[in-house]
């Protein structure tokens, strides 16, 4: 692919007016954003070193405001681009400053101009991406640099010959099509509801560059061997296929300790002499520099880190298999982190804010954390690390359907996923699948996982069998073969799994109370939990639990994930609120209950500012708000919440007039937040939403989606004037609720009746002479607004209905069905034929019915009509 100078030259301009268009830069309004939301800068994003286990001196942070355009996947290179997108934060997260969607058929592109950095002879230019979900094409001044499928996983490109000395142009075409596609995806989603979760499309991880020489480090792999004493490295070179040597030399506290020269790209091990251990408690790192030589010259060189720990599953003194950190038992005390953010997605606003979450965790008195089917960014491991976090890495869920494909992508992208965090030493735990989503070959996999990396423990089925209410979900024939683990979920109560031999007993997920926060809630309109309690409720609840936890630790519990550390988006089932403000079990109380279980080092700096939850902040507050209401309060939070109440009080007068002051008090109401929740609130034919719905179809339907203003009309006109009937077993008034639904709502309200009528007559009340009067009187003013299946509902027509006119009416109809939805529906054809044989028009008849013998797999049942066809035969019933 080539772009034009012209195009090259235009968008060198944005290299001018990029501090204008940083001022123009804004997050988008959301209900709810986090604390940090206001210290991202588009001129300073994300500034922090994005590979800790690698660093170099010579690197250019490219993240900030990029152009970005959304088009059609066969499109090319957009001549316009539709504006400013803040990088690395998703397309669809309030931090881009675009918060848009995008479709499985759409392309999403960036752009940005850059200088090459000064070159010494030889160097090289590396682009480094730390995540693109899905698939990345990049090309520099026009071409092709190269491409990456994985959402999660780094990648790089050598660009150096594509470059010019100035006004370099970075394109970058992402196409996502989140779970549909083959590609992992998490539990992103393109229509998220309760478990699952909004998308997070594009550039969600840092972009840089990074100067190298023409020989140099490509990557490190360091395995730390506690029983030897040893550090054990392979360095990877790129430039060359000659012999280099490496030397190593690791430092604790600044102290050289010990030094070893090797091959290039073969493993040497470095002698760790009376080793610091790495703990939870004590999570000790070394230093590590690493240098590239020819000869006795140095020619690259990486400074890096590690940390001296051993994970394995041994007997404890009462003969039950445990979870032995560095020969030691330790119990896995920990919490399911999805890693989302109510403002960025899956990217944290800010370095300070994914600190915080471990540190959060940790303060809570954790000593794990379940990384819940997602990849972080590598910064994040290095906090787990230099906090003392023991991390379960699992596996991101391949789509559960395994579309042709999936599969090779799924191991390609975990493959990927092992090599890039394996110097990490808090993560002692590979999580190949969860709950059996898209699970495959698990024996194969599990066994293949454990050889890649005998390092760690491997639980290859966490969850296969799961219990909800004590009642199992997901049984299983041959659970937990070749895993480490056996894994039980079980919601809301904690129980043991299955005790098999070498294997040690966790509990991969339990607990998910509810708690929802007003104020600090994402979905204001529907939280979700396993099971709900009021604040009050919640440290008994957890109390107990814990206390459940003790006894099955005695039973041979080696660890156990409480559901969850934060809320997530639906799911108010967090230990803390979505935004990281309010904590609903006081943080000493909750230290102190998880306590009992594992003794944690009380010098953990109490440095996480959080509320405690207002356990009296209830709906009992009802008439305090509504006098503040009185006295003019009138912000958005607050109203939303307070007309929720009404709705539950049932004070139909109250959140009337609560709903009309919401919906005059918004100053941009048409956002689909705004909307959707007017829709909600609006349930009755006088509620005032139904005015906007009404006044303002066009601009609604804009904003929440096609034919959404007529939905909320019809679903009160059902509510109102037919639900009354149906619903004790009556028959519908039909004429009198036609003419006052007329008089209410015009020509659409009438329209909205006949379809009802026509849909009565078919499926309850079997009038047929009705049901054909009123199939014409439908399709006549809805056929291109039909919310019927145009094949099935005419197929009755013809064996139930005598009317010529209907029947010459249903064949018209068909006829259109046919040339625009259904042209090659072996069935459609049958219906089509079938109504014009009944008419006595054998000859067209017969021609159609040949086609859809044609167009079918089965043909058996046409071959009979065409039989019956040419002897005269009716095709349908009849009394003889």
């Amino acid at each position: 692919m080539r772009f034009t100078k012209g195009i090259l030259f235009a968008t060198a301009l944005t290299l001018f007016f990029f501090q204008a268009f940083s001022q123009n830069w804004k997050v988008k309004q959301i209900l709810l954003q986090s604390r940090w939301a206001k210290d991202v800068d588009p001129n300073h994003t994300l500034e922090a070193y994005p590979r800790p286990q690698m660093k170099r001196k010579a690197w250019t942070n490219l993240n900030g405001l990029w152009d970005y355009a959304i088009t059609v996947q066969t499109s090319i290179l957009p001549s316009n681009f539709d504006g400013k997108i803040l990088v690395p934060y998703p397309l669809e997260s309030a931090l881009s400053g675009v918060q848009k969607g995008l479709k499985p058929e759409q392309n999403l592109w960036y752009r940005r101009i850059i200088n090459r950095p000064k070159l010494k002879t030889g160097e090289k230019v590396l682009l480094h991406f730390g995540a693109v979900d899905w698939q990345a094409t990049v090309f520099v001044n026009g071409k092709e640099a190269g491409n990456h499928t994985g959402g999660y996983t780094a990648f790089s490109f050598d660009i150096t010959p594509f470059l010019n000395r100035e006004n370099n142009e970075i394109v970058v075409k992402v196409y996502d099509p989140t779970d549909k596609g083959i590609g992992p995806h998490g539990k992103q989603v393109l229509n998220p509801a309760n478990i699952y979760y909004t998308p997070s499309s594009g550039i969600w991880q840092t972009v840089w560059l990074e100067t190298v020489p023409a020989v140099h480090i490509s990557g490190l792999t360091s395995t730390p061997d506690v029983d030897q004493g040893v550090l054990k490295v392979v360095t990877n070179m790129a430039g060359t296929d000659e012999n280099y040597s490496v030397r190593i030399t690791a430092f604790s506290e600044g102290k050289k300790i010990s030094s070893v020269n090797g091959k290039a790209g073969a493993q040497v091990s470095l002698e760790i002499p009376h080793a610091h251990l790495w703990f939870p408690d004590d999570p000790f790192l070394y230093d590590l520099s690493v240098e590239l030589l020819k000869g006795n010259k140095v020619v690259d060189k990486v400074q890096s880190y590690f940390g001296m720990r051993k994970v394995a599953i041994q007997k404890d003194e009462k003969g039950f298999n445990r979870i032995f950190l560095n020969n030691k038992y330790v119990y896995n005390l920990g919490v399911l982190d999805q890693g989302f953010w109510p403002d960025g997605l899956y990217s944290a606003p800010t370095d300070e804010a994914m600190e915080f979450d471990i540190k959060a965790i940790k303060e809570m008195g954790f000593n794990t954390i379940r990384k819940h089917i997602k990849i972080e960014p590598v910064r994040w491991y290095y906090y787990a690390d230099k906090l003392g976090m023991m991390v379960w890495q699992d596996m991101v869920n391949p789509n559960q359907s395994l579309p042709a494909g999936a599969k090779d992508e799924f191991e390609k992208e975990a493959k990927e996923a092992l090599d890039q965090l394996h110097n990490y030493p808090s993560i002692t735990t590979w999580v190949l699948f969860n709950e059996r989503w898209g699970a495959y070959d698990q024996e194969r996999l599990t066994k293949w996982m454990k050889d890649y990396d005998p390092s760690r423990i491997v639980n290859g089925h966490s969850g296969e069998l799961l219990y909800v209410n004590d009642k199992l979900r997901s049984p299983s024939k041959q659970p937990y073969i070749n895993s480490d683990l056996t894994d039980v979920h079980s919601y809301p109560d904690p129980r043991n799994p299955l005790q098999l031999p070498s294997k040690s007993m966790v509990l991969g997920e339990f607990g998910g109370v509810g708690v929802p926060v007003p104020g600090h809630q994402w979905d204001d309109l529907q939280g979700w939990g396993y099971v709900q309690v009021t604040p009050d409720q919640l440290e008994r609840r957890y109390r107990e639990m814990t206390n459940q936890l003790k006894t099955l630790e005695v039973q041979g519990l080696s660890g156990s994930i409480y559901t969850q550390p934060f809320d997530v988006e639906g799911e108010e089932n967090g230990l803390m609120t979505y935004d990281r403000e309010i904590i609903k079990i006081p943080m000493a109380r909750l230290r102190e209950i998880n306590g009992t279980i594992i003794k944690s080092n009380d010098a953990v700096a109490k440095s996480v500012a959080v509320k405690d939850i207002d356990l009296h902040d209830t709906d009992e507050r009802y008439a305090e708000f509504l006098k503040d209401f009185d006295n003019g309060k009138r912000d958005s939070v607050f109203l939303r919440r307070l007309i929720l109440i009404s709705l539950r009080q049932k004070d139909t007068v109250r959140t009337k007039e609560l709903s009309s002051a919401y919906i005059n008090s918004r100053n941009s109401l048409y956002t689909l937040e705004n909307l959707r929740f007017i829709s909600v609130i609006t349930q009755k034919s006088t509620d005032p939403g139904l005015v906007l719905f009404k006044n303002n179809a066009e601009k609604v339907n804009a904003i929440f989606g096609p034919n959404a203003a007529a939905r909320k009309i019809k679903d009160i006109i059902q509510r109102e004037e037919i639900d009354p009937f149906l619903k004790n077993n009556m028959i519908p008034h039909w004429d009198e609720i036609q003419n006052k639904v007329k008089s209410k709502y015009g020509d659409f309200g009438e329209a909205y009746i006949i379809g009802r009528r026509l849909f009565y007559y078919w499926t309850v009340s079997k009038e047929w002479d009705k049901f054909g009067e009123y199939y014409v009187l439908y399709y006549k003013s809805q056929l291109k607004n039909n919310e019927f299946h145009i094949n099935n509902i005419s197929w009755d027509v013809f064996e139930h209905v005598s009317d010529k006119d209907v029947l010459a009416f249903a064949a018209e109809v068909m006829k259109y069905d046919i040339e625009q939805f259904d042209s090659t529906d072996p069935y459609a054809f049958d219906t089509y034929a079938n109504i014009l044989y009944k008419l006595g028009r054998k000859e067209e008849a017969l021609k159609l019915e040949r086609s859809a013998l044609e167009l079918a797999d089965d043909k058996k049942v046409y071959l009979e009509a065409i039989s019956k066809m040419e002897k005269g035969i009716p095709t349908w019933k009849t009394d003889n």
